[in-house]
């Protein structure tokens, strides 16, 4: 048995951080099937209610509704998306950066499905209840990639289609979405690939809008920390052509290297003080 939990513990540390979220989806399922058939009510404290005042009173289900699935196909098709953006997101981007775009995507959603509800009560009153699933914040991670590379290609079935022609026949039809039964869900998609949009845009112009959350993230956290802090030295780096590598080191590097080079450039000096052979680069890599 003890040899059964290592190699469990071996497995998840290995998975990358949306993998990690994958885990914890499918986990939260498993145990609200269980747990569900209990104590039913439980889990409305973690649903997003639509009116503002009740989710005002559990101001964690503007996030925790995303870990929520009570239908096993709303689950798979989640993550499905989740593992394939995980994919192509963590190879150009470091973790943080695809943990902010996720939480903060589910956010916006929820904002969003709270927004037209107590905006125009008599539209959408009866056609949504509490909001759960993770599809806005899927929905933020694959419109941020379909806006960061919008030329980046994907194979299906016998021939390429760039990837921005799929996303924008996502929010095509989450539009058509928001007058159908699942409304509120379609909102919350439209609000997650609004974030992605605006991140990936930003991004490119070397403004990472996630930093706040990050930082307020990092306050929560400390919180729960005790002890005292070493004494840390800052250290300065003197700055270079490609996130602190002279051009002739930055071509002896290995190729996720030189990807985390150019997005640190990126990061400091926007998309546009990348070289011809930087993009050039970034985006063969994309496809």
């Amino acid at each position: 048995m003890s040899d059964l939990i290592e190699d469990i513990k071996y497995k998840l540390a290995r998975l990358n951080i949306l993998e990690k979220l994958i885990v914890i989806n499918v986990g939260l399922f498993l145990f609200s099937l269980v747990f569900r058939r209990i104590v039913p009510t439980v889990f409305s404290y973690f649903e997003l209610p639509p009116d503002l005042f009740d989710a005002l009173m559990q101001p964690w289900s503007i996030i925790s509704y995303a870990f929520l699935h009570y239908g096993f196909w709303h689950l798979l098709f989640n993550m499905i998306w989740l593992y394939y953006c995980s994919r192509m997101i963590l190879n150009l981007f470091k973790p943080k950066t695809a943990v902010n775009i996720y939480f903060i995507g589910a956010i916006a959603g929820g904002l969003l499905f709270l927004l037209c509800y107590n905006v125009f009560p008599s539209f959408f009153s009866q056609s949504y209840g509490p909001l759960v699933g993770a599809s806005a914040a899927v929905r933020a991670l694959f419109i941020f990639l379909c806006a960061y590379n919008p030329h980046s290609e994907i194979r299906l079935l016998n021939f390429n289609i760039k990837l921005w022609y799929i996303g924008a026949a996502l929010v095509v039809f989450d539009v058509i979405g928001v007058f159908g039964l699942n409304s509120g869900g379609n909102l919350a998609h439209l609000g997650g690939a609004l974030l992605g949009y605006v991140y990936a845009k930003q991004l490119a112009k070397g403004n990472d809008i996630g930093k706040g959350f990050e930082r307020f993230t990092a306050v929560l956290a400390g919180w729960f920390k005790t002890g005292k802090k070493g004494n840390l030295k800052t250290v300065h780096k003197k700055k270079s052509k490609v996130g602190g590598y002279t051009q002739g080191e930055f071509s002896g590097l290995n190729k996720q290297k030189q990807i985390d080079a150019i997005l640190d450039k990126i990061s400091k000096s926007g998309y546009d003080s990348l070289t011809a052979a930087e993009k050039e680069f970034l985006f063969k890599v994309g496809k």
